[in-house]
């Protein structure tokens, strides 16, 4: 996958006011500059952090929120008032500022000089006050932001803003995001349609179909040289079963499974997609349902969805996204069957084929196995089980007039026993803050069946790209209570509803 983040960066505007004159104003740059480069050498921001010119009157302030708007690279902006700012000077900018907003509430120095504080100490370090001048008019405004406290020396802060800017990458990057649905939706199938005019309104991710045909063609015109390098690399990268192998009996459907990750490649990259859904409704002149492809695919950051699910595939991408780097992985998922014994209640979680090998560290299996739907040729898949630790669950809802997220913090656990005959690759997992509490909110809150499930995100990075996208995020972890889940699913509807104006 390519890094998502070389070639962006985040702005870092401060704020002052002409009133100090230039000498305190070359203070007040100097200081800025420092702060800038705290965050931008911290490794924990995967993006270049860019400092401006000190902001001193409304002019300036819009002029380079337009410019902001303007540049594909910058993807956010943070913004500090190193002394006072009058917030009027900020109405226009902040009306104008289309890009992701965090505020920082820090000040130059960690430690008060408490031996020699005189007014002109005072004046100069002002965020104390500056900062809530600032607020104030973002409030006013209704202007959506994450606000981080504390000194820009500290992991935490910088941690946290890296996470921001994470939030902040996934959200540029879905306005660029382009999904190929090959095929429709699942027959009859509810939660898996949606308004895909709407999604490009609200997340700026083209959704369009391309006929199966499409595909097949890109297929077939795979070179057999091509096959024989892919072949040679599932070799070396998996336990391939020994029916596979070169001199195997079913050594032909790895290589028809090698052909159509080819040709699946090959028709994303020459079209711009960074994510695609399947159906195994719809498989024209396809002799397999992809699942070794998809799964490659995914590993590689693609985002995808199954049934033509091009809700869960934008999800996959943008934890692929706003991931890189981090240790785990992101994968389609969804609940599958429960382990009900009292007391050892646990979530089986799989699908027909495509689960991504990113949620192991362990050498997957490369096997063949019946498909019981789709009346085609059996079709090759990795198989293996997800490694134990925490994880994050996530899908995305229609609810006509918006779209909801819901996400559950859960844990990834090793099955109770071995799972011979399981098919496929899978994830067993004990959801918080219990498996009634978490299904009976989750039922409630209308999630769907097919999730996004994330083992190198934390949920505050969901939590920013939510606030960026103007998303309702319903969560489900260890403080969730029924009765308080559902009053808040209530109150979001009436938020998200009058938000929205007549």
């Amino acid at each position: 996958m390519k890094n998502p983040f070389e070639s962006r960066e985040i702005w870092f505007l401060t704020g002052s006011q002409g009133l100090y004159g230039p000498e305190t104003l070359d203070q007040v740059a100097q200081q800025s500059q420092q702060v800038a480069s705290l965050l931008d050498d911290a490794a924990s921001i995967p993006v270049k952090v860019v400092w401006k010119p000190v902001l001193t009157d409304r002019d300036a302030i819009r002029r380079t929120a337009l410019e902001a708007n303007a540049d594909d690279a910058c993807i956010g902006v943070v913004v500090w008032m190193h002394t006072f700012s009058p917030a009027k000077m900020w109405i226009l900018g902040l009306d104008a500022l289309r890009k992701p907003l965090l505020h920082l509430h820090t000040q130059a120095n960690v430690e008060l000089p408490w031996g020699t504080i005189d007014m002109d100490f005072m004046n100069l370090n002002q965020a104390a006050h500056g900062d809530r001048e600032f607020a104030y008019m973002a409030t006013r405004l209704g202007v959506s932001r994450t606000t981080v406290v504390g000194h820009a020396s500290t992991d935490a802060v910088r941690d946290r803003v890296g996470r921001w800017a994470r939030a902040a990458t996934g959200w540029a990057e879905l306005h660029q995001l382009k999904l190929a649905r090959f095929g429709d939706n699942m027959r009859n199938v509810a939660v898996t349609e949606g308004d895909k005019t709407e999604a490009e309104l609200r997340l700026g991710v083209s959704v369009n179909t391309w006929g199966i045909g499409d595909l097949v063609a890109a297929v077939d015109a795979v070179t057999e040289d091509a096959v024989d390098a892919l072949v040679a690399e599932y070799d070396e990268l998996y336990d391939v079963a020994p029916e596979l192998r070169a001199d195997g009996e079913r050594h032909e459907s790895l290589r028809y499974g090698a052909r159509q990750e080819l040709g699946l490649r090959s028709f994303l990259e020459e079209g711009g997609f960074g994510a695609f859904t399947t159906n195994f409704e719809d498989l024209g002149g396809l002799r397999q349902l992809p699942g070794l492809a998809v799964q490659r695919l995914m590993a590689d950051g693609y985002g995808f969805g199954a049934e033509g699910d091009w809700k869960t595939a934008i999800l996959v991408r943008l934890a692929k996204v706003m991931g890189h780097g981090l240790p785990g992985g992101a994968s389609l998922m969804e609940d599958y069957t429960y382990e009900l014994t009292p007391g050892k209640e646990k979530i089986l979680g799989a699908h027909m084929l495509e689960v991504c090998p990113t949620l192991t560290t362990a050498k997957p299996s490369l096997e063949v196995h019946p498909l019981g739907i789709g009346d085609r040729e059996d079709p090759v898949r990795l198989r293996f089980t997800a490694d134990p630790g925490e994880a994050i669950v996530v899908s995305m809802s229609d609810m006509r007039e918006r779209f909801r997220l819901v996400a559950n913090v859960v844990d990834v656990v090793e099955p109770d026993a071995e799972l011979p005959h399981l098919p496929v690759a899978c994830a067993v997992w004990e959801p918080r803050p219990s498996f009634a509490t978490s299904a009976s909110c989750w039922l409630t809150a209308g999630g769907a069946h097919h999730t996004v499930m994330t083992t190198a995100l934390t949920l505050e990075v969901f939590e920013d790209f939510a606030e960026i996208a103007q998303l309702e995020l319903a969560v489900i972890d260890d403080d969730t209570t029924p009765r308080g889940f559902t009053n808040e699913l209530r109150l979001g509807q009436v938020y998200y509803r009058m938000a929205q104006g007549l």
